[in-house]
């Protein structure tokens, strides 16, 4: 038996390996993304610099060159250059950190303003996801073991409904039923990310205060995610019961319980681990209505605070960091789909 010898030239070799192109794929989106946003900000009706520049007319009664060169210092541009240098200039800053400055809070940067929010979105939207998905893949499994019954029929009519229905429709009902009408719990002192009367740090009452304050935007979260991994944690068990080895185990007279924990659950699970990865950028995204909803300072209510107050520097730096996210997420989800199933690696290989 001959030894096969790959004859490759080395360049070939790395652009063709599976990790390379996931890669340089994610870093084209990447600056697409930051393109189309340099663009959308400036092709916005009215022009974010010369509604700025009315402002500051207005405001503070400056003449228009006044105001136009104090405007071109906020927004970190040169007024002499054209579109295209000042968008290569603004690359360079995003290349290195460099987001610029808030319009609204002069002097703060955006990155600041994003390191000192996004945490917290990054919390509630990762605990509800952890439940989320933890719940319904054990509510999926048990849906598909019993597929065709009225149990099945019960939890697939439930999660349809929950998957359908907007998260800020849950979190209205929430708000109007439970907290208004129901009287259950006060929707006003669980406004914001913790209590007034605690000392942000690693101790307990804040920790508990914390997740006072995040109980409801996660348990939105949660009601309107747990449907959609219910269904596909249903789907994905129906058909790995119909895999071959399912049924040599059965054969084998192994125990139910063996059966679903090392042969079915495990196996039906791993196509759900990408789109767990893949949920967590998407997620991010989300957080706008559901974080002004419940005025939960996450980065979600930073990008509506900056929308409302025509901040364009930190909408678009926010704006950037979420599109970052989901890509990234996709990534990941590639990536775990090279590591679970080695063929999606193998058939991108020459």
């Amino acid at each position: 038996m001959t030894e096969h010898i790959d004859t490759r030239p080395i360049w070939q070799k790395i652009i063709q390996n599976y990790w390379f192109r996931t890669l340089l794929q994610n870093l084209i989106t990447v600056i697409a993304a930051i393109t189309f946003i340099f663009f959308l900000v400036r092709l916005m009706p009215g022009s974010p610099l010369d509604n700025y520049i009315d402002e500051l007319i207005n405001t503070e009664n400056l003449s228009y060159e006044e105001a136009y060169n104090q405007a071109a210092a906020l927004f970190d541009f040169d007024p002499n250059a054209n579109v295209v240098s000042q968008y290569f200039h603004y690359l360079a800053k995003v290349a290195q950190g460099d987001l610029g400055e808030s319009l609204i809070s002069s002097g703060t940067k955006v990155t600041d303003q994003i390191a000192r929010f996004l945490p917290w979105t990054i919390f509630s939207v990762g605990l509800a996801l952890l439940i989320s998905f933890t719940i319904g893949i054990l509510i999926g499994i048990v849906a598909a073991y019993f597929r065709n019954s009225w149990i099945d029929n019960f939890i697939s009519i439930a999660a349809s409904i929950l998957d359908s229905v907007p998260d800020y429709i849950w979190g209205l009902l929430i708000i109007l039923v439970f907290g208004v009408k129901l009287d259950w719990f006060d929707v006003g002192k669980m406004r914001g990310t913790y209590g007034t009367d605690v000392t942000p740090g690693f101790n307990l009452p804040f920790l508990l205060s914390a997740l006072y304050h995040s109980i409801l935007p996660v348990i939105t979260y949660v009601i309107g995610t747990i449907g959609g991994w219910t269904l596909a944690m249903r789907g994905s068990t129906i058909s790995t019961l119909g895999e071959d080895y399912v049924s040599i185990a059965r054969a084998r007279g192994l125990k139910k319980m063996r059966i679903i924990t090392s042969y079915v659950g495990r196996n039906a699970t791993l196509p759900l681990i990408t789109l767990l990865a893949l949920s967590i950028g998407l997620s991010m995204g989300g957080a706008v209505i559901i974080e002004s909803l419940f005025v939960y300072k996450g980065i979600g209510s930073l990008l509506a605070g900056a929308i409302s107050s025509r901040d364009y520097t930190q909408m678009q730096g926010i704006l950037l960091i979420i599109t970052i996210a989901v890509i990234f997420s996709n990534m990941l989800a590639d990536m775990l789909y090279g590591l679970l199933d080695p063929r999606v690696k193998i058939s991108g290989e020459k």
